[in-house]
């Protein structure tokens, strides 16, 4: 569908979306749009290694993550205001327990 169009329908469209939103608000979309995406990738690997980590069978996946520095997801690099660390509950009782 996106294929068929032609470059004076793709003008319109781009007018109307910044007549909807305005030209100072489309910068900020993009930005949380992208924020969004690199967190949901980040996210991702993120599941996907936690399930390679299970599926090996070793049984030192306790002692592992309690070994582990806790991870941070970082939503824009250098971006330090919206970071925030990644609370787990092992790593939660771990950290109640030793304190």
């Amino acid at each position: 569908m996106i294929g068929n169009l032609k470059p004076l329908e793709i003008v319109l469209i781009v007018l109307v979306i910044l007549l909807l939103f305005g030209a100072k608000k489309l910068p900020d979309m993009a930005r949380s749009l992208g924020k969004s995406a690199r967190i949901l990738k980040s996210e991702a690997k993120q599941m996907k290694k936690d399930g390679d980590d299970g599926e090996t069978g070793t049984g030192t996946g306790a002692s592992a993550d309690s070994q582990q520095a806790p991870r941070t997801i970082q939503a824009a690099p250098g971006d330090v205001a919206s970071s925030r660390p990644v609370t787990e509950p092992a790593n939660q009782k771990q950290q109640n327990q030793s304190s």
